[in-house]
C-alpha cells in the first residue's frame, strides 16, 4: 500500500512539474524576444545622423521647387511641374532624409525630377514592408517611377525594383537578383568609399541586367550622397558635395525609363 500511494503521488507531481518548465521555457522565450525589440528600437533610435543644417536651409528656401513632409515620405516638386518623371529614394541605414534633400535639389531644379525620400520604419530600411505604391502615391501627376536607394536604401529599392520603370543604386548592390528583369538599371559609385566599395559593388554586377549602367564618380565617398557630414569607416571625398550632386544630377536626366 505504501509504495502504491507513493507512485500516486508522484504521477500527480509530474504534471506539475512538466507545467512548471513549461513556464519557465515561455517565460525565457518572452523575455528574449522582449530585450530583441527593445535592442532593436533602442538601435535604430541612437546615432541617427541628421542633415546638415546649411543645405538643408537652401533647398528650403529654394523657389525653384516645393517641399512637403507627407509622413511617410518627404515630396520635392519642380514648380513649373516637371518632366512627368520620378524617382523613390530610400535612405540609408539611421541617416535623416532630408539629408539627401541637397544632393537631390539639383535634379528636381534643373532636370524637372519629382523625388519621394521615404521615411523608413524605425530608421532601417529592411523593416519597412510598405510596397512602392505607399510612396508615389504622393506624387500623383508622375507618369514614370524609378526606384533608388544610398547603402541599405538601395538593397531594399533592389527588392521593390520589379513595381518601377527604372532602378538607380547610390554607393549601393542588390541581393536580389534581377539579371532577367530587362529593367534599366543605373549603379552610382564613388572612388573614396571605403563602405560600398567599388570591388564589392563589382562583385553584386552579376546580379543586374547585362546592359547596366555603371558610374563610378571619381572623389566621391559613402557620405557625399548625402549630406549628413562624415560617417565611421568611409573614406575622405576629394570632389565637393555640390560637384557630387551635379554629377548625380546629369546622370538621371539620361536615365532611360522602361515607358519611355
Amino acid at each position: 500500500m505504501t509504495e502504491t500511494t507513493s507512485d500516486a503521488g508522484g504521477a500527480r507531481r509530474a504534471p506539475r512539474r512538466r507545467r512548471r518548465v513549461l513556464r519557465w521555457i515561455l517565460g525565457g522565450l518572452g523575455a528574449l524576444v522582449v530585450l530583441l525589440v527593445g535592442g532593436i528600437l533602442i538601435y535604430s533610435q541612437v546615432g541617427v545622423m541628421a542633415a546638415e543644417a546649411g543645405p538643408l536651409a537652401e533647398v528650403r528656401a529654394d523657389p525653384a521647387l516645393s517641399t512637403a513632409d507627407e509622413g511617410a515620405g518627404i515630396v520635392l516638386i519642380p514648380v513649373d511641374g516637371g518632366t512627368g518623371e520620378g524617382l523613390v529614394f530610400i535612405p540609408g541605414a539611421k541617416v535623416d532624409p532630408w539629408a539627401y534633400a541637397a544632393v537631390l535639389r539639383d535634379a528636381v531644379v534643373d532636370d524637372g525630377l519629382t523625388v519621394v525620400i521615404t521615411r523608413p520604419w524605425l530608421n532601417l530600411a529592411f523593416f519597412d514592408p510598405r510596397p512602392l505604391s505607399t510612396f508615389t502615391d504622393l506624387a500623383p501627376g508622375v507618369d514614370a517611377w524609378a526606384v533608388g536607394g544610398h547603402s541599405l536604401g538601395g538593397v531594399r529599392a533592389c527588392q521593390l525594383a520589379a513595381d518601377a520603370d527604372a532602378l538607380v543604386l547610390f554607393a549601393s548592390y542588390c541581393a536580389t537578383d534581377l539579371s532577367a528583369s530587362g529593367l534599366p538599371v543605373l549603379s552610382l559609385s564613388g572612388s573614396d568609399d571605403l563602405l560600398s566599395t567599388p570591388e564589392k559593388i563589382r562583385d553584386a554586377a552579376p546580379l543586374l541586367p547585362p546592359d547596366a549602367i555603371f558610374v563610378e564618380i571619381d572623389g566621391a565617398s559613402h557620405a557625399s550622397f548625402g549630406a549628413y557630414g562624415p560617417q565611421s569607416g568611409d573614406g575622405t571625398p576629394s570632389l565637393a558635395r555640390e560637384d557630387v550632386a551635379r554629377e548625380i544630377a546629369d546622370e538621371l536626366r539620361e536615365l532611360p525609363y522602361e515607358t519611355r
